[in-house]
């Protein structure tokens, strides 16, 4: 993995169609002041006809300086047009952006992100014809040039298979078929309407269930290369784990909507973080069960150890003071979440709320 700038890669890549479909490109954001200049820019300079194109930016109240920006870019540029999203949550901010799109394609792209293909647009068109699917997966790597010490450990864990969902297809660079659940981004504009939108009382991984819909309802999805979105890493081990915290939150919502998407892999972050003081308070009535939490936690930081070591003997030795520190906070992140979201169901379930 590089982290050193990458080339735009030229128009001459982008292929062609005979007509090229409408583009409403939606950006959820809320408090973007230092980068919502950039990703418009990267927008607005792909290779696409620029008629067919229009940026539907929906902000969630921002405080700072972020609407300012979008106003300013907007007077120059009618393609851009700002909406608000009272509710601030990005689940809202999609419907709101599904809801006023008018092209025959939707994308949603973060306020925050780093793009070095000016084809992706038309990368986004060509592959959904050819593929004749109506979701695009988005692989969102985050090896970025120009990002701290921290945020480059992180996105090796998040790319490594012991710090990402198995299932993922988020950090694949394979072009194939897949299920939309995990990174689905891209759609016809007919399939967001047909499964009923996004849910507004997620509030985290609102997008994972959205997908988890549309695979129930049939819908195919295809991911490639071509089509990433460079998402930034999270610059200290206390936002990663809050991140994580949300993610293990959005899940454990996901299965009290859809029981059927219960699997014991999905509890394991619960019972890993569980587990310890669980296993301690037995074993005053139990002595051996202490042994057993030895064993198990013991396995887990020798695991964790040596795919730290594997990992940074592959990228960089000068990460491995932080891999496994960053990977225990994914895990524990999401283990945390989960637990607390089936703590507070429980809560609301017994007091009838």
């Amino acid at each position: 993995m590089s982290f050193e700038k990458q080339d735009i890669r030229s128009n001459d890549d982008c292929g062609e169609l005979a007509e090229w479909p409408v583009m409403s490109v939606v950006v959820p954001i809320r408090n973007e002041e230092p980068y919502i200049e950039q990703t418009i820019t990267y927008i607005r300079e792909q290779d696409y006809p620029a008629d067919k194109v229009e940026i539907l930016v929906v902000d969630g109240e921002s405080d700072d300086r972020t609407v300012e920006i979008v106003r300013g870019l907007a007077a120059g540029d009618d393609r851009i047009k700002l909406h608000n999203n009272p509710k601030r949550l990005s689940s809202a901010a999609r419907n709101v952006g599904a809801k006023q799109a008018t092209g025959d394609i939707v994308l949603y792209i973060d306020g925050h992100v780093y793009i070095d293909n000016r084809c992706l647009l038309k990368n986004v068109a060509r592959l959904m014809y050819e593929k004749d699917v109506s979701v695009l997966s988005r692989p969102g790597f985050q090896n970025i040039p120009g990002i701290s010490y921290y945020q480059q450990a992180v996105a090796l864990a998040r790319r490594s298979a012991f710090g990402h969902g198995l299932g993922s297809t988020g950090f694949t660079e394979a072009s194939r078929y897949c299920a939309p659940e995990s990174t689905g981004t891209y759609y016809r504009r007919e399939a967001i309407g047909a499964v009923g939108y996004f849910d507004e009382e997620f509030d985290a991984a609102e997008d994972f269930e959205f997908n988890y819909r549309l695979g129930k309802a049939g819908y195919k999805s295809f991911t490639a290369p071509e089509l990433i979105v460079y998402y930034y890493p999270r610059d200290t081990i206390g936002k990663l784990f809050h991140q994580m915290k949300r993610y293990g939150i959005g899940r454990c919502r996901l299965v009290r909507k859809h029981p059927e998407a219960f699997s014991l892999a999905a509890i394991i972050p619960a019972a890993f973080v569980a587990g310890l003081p669980a296993l301690l308070l037995l074993s005053l009535a139990v002595p051996q069960a202490l042994w057993l939490a030895v064993g198990l936690y013991g396995f887990y930081a020798v695991l964790n150890i040596l795919v730290s070591i594997a990992t940074a003997a592959r990228k960089g030795w000068k990460f491995l003071p932080v891999l496994p520190f960053t990977f225990a906070a994914i895990h524990i992140g999401v283990g945390w979440g989960l637990i607390g979201e089936t703590a507070r169901q429980v809560s609301r379930k017994i007091s009838g709320k």
